[in-house]
């Protein structure tokens, strides 16, 4: 297969796994609390709905940076998936992508004029100061195995075994930042229930669509770049198995936690983080 054929299909199976995982996990919260629950399709069936539905556009949005905004969130996981399952290039580069992220969810809600997209993407800048010390998982990996491209590190676990048992506190330090991307997590400030929909409550049509994909995407995504890191490269079934059952986990956190305010949100995700550095070093220095 051809480069652009194989991009295509990373992108495809990307997009489809992940609004399944997210219908999952809406269907797993939703038992846990004792309700039926919506179809695990119907993430999916949301996304292709915004595409058959009339796009509005607030007077009080930035055109046309408004639009340009969402459809360069979608792009941006696209790059990830070439970079990661298509290339298995840069660790690095790959998290430099979510960083990136983080800015355009920031100007999603700014760019609308809407008082709720505002507030969401000054928490989006308030959470980026919890999530960045989580980052230091790159440095852990890289003192542990010396390599920052993925399909190394593949290979370095392949002879010395998973990195999830050589460094687990750093592999709990990137599943908190999983968590934190999960839908209706107690650490999901910007899209909190008192700000309606955050930086996405005003967009409609094809634009949510692309919100929509890239939600999908990163999903896929970001359980990809742990299952690889920190277990190694596996086939797709074990992929897909692998990412059922963190999605469950996450689930279950979300159905029984409540939504945590923005500081105490940002406050739990800091010691976790510097406890999962402090620790990893130590284990490190011990082994």
């Amino acid at each position: 297969m051809n480069l652009m054929g194989n991009i295509i299909v990373n992108v495809l199976i990307a997009f489809l796994i992940g609004s399944l995982l997210l219908g999952f996990q809406r269907k797993v919260m939703a038992r846990i609390q004792r309700r039926p629950g919506p179809p695990v399709i119907q993430h999916l069936l949301h996304t292709l709905k915004f595409y058959v539905k009339e796009s509005s556009f607030p007077r009080t949005a930035a055109m046309p940076f408004y639009i340009a905004i969402a459809a360069t969130l979608c792009g941006i996981w696209i790059s990830a998936v070439i970079i990661g399952p298509v290339l298995e290039g840069s660790l690095l580069l790959f998290f430099g992508i979510y960083a990136l992220h983080k800015i355009v969810e920031h100007n999603a809600g700014s760019s609308s004029g809407s008082p709720y997209g505002k507030l969401s993407c000054v928490r989006a800048v308030f959470s980026a100061a919890a999530e960045m010390p989580l980052f230091a998982v790159l440095a852990i990996i890289y003192l542990q195995t010396r390599k920052m491209i993925i399909s190394d590190i593949i290979g370095y676990q392949s002879i010395h075994g998973p990195l999830l048992l050589k460094l687990p506190l750093a592999a709990m330090m990137f599943f908190v930042l999983i968590l934190s991307k999960a839908p209706y997590s107690p650490f999901s400030i910007t899209k909190g229930k008192d700000i309606i929909s955050g930086y996405e409550t005003e967009h409609f049509g094809v634009l949510r669509g692309y919100l929509m994909i890239s939600e999908s995407i990163a999903w896929y995504m970001l359980l990809w770049i742990f299952l690889t890191v920190f277990i190694g490269g596996l086939s797709l079934p074990l992929y897909i198995l692998g990412m059922v059952i963190i999605t469950t986990i996450t689930a279950f956190i979300n159905a029984t936690t409540p939504m945590l305010n923005p500081n105490h949100s940002v406050a739990i995700q800091v010691i976790l983080a510097f406890v999962g550095i402090a620790g990893s070093i130590v284990l490190m220095l011990v082994m």
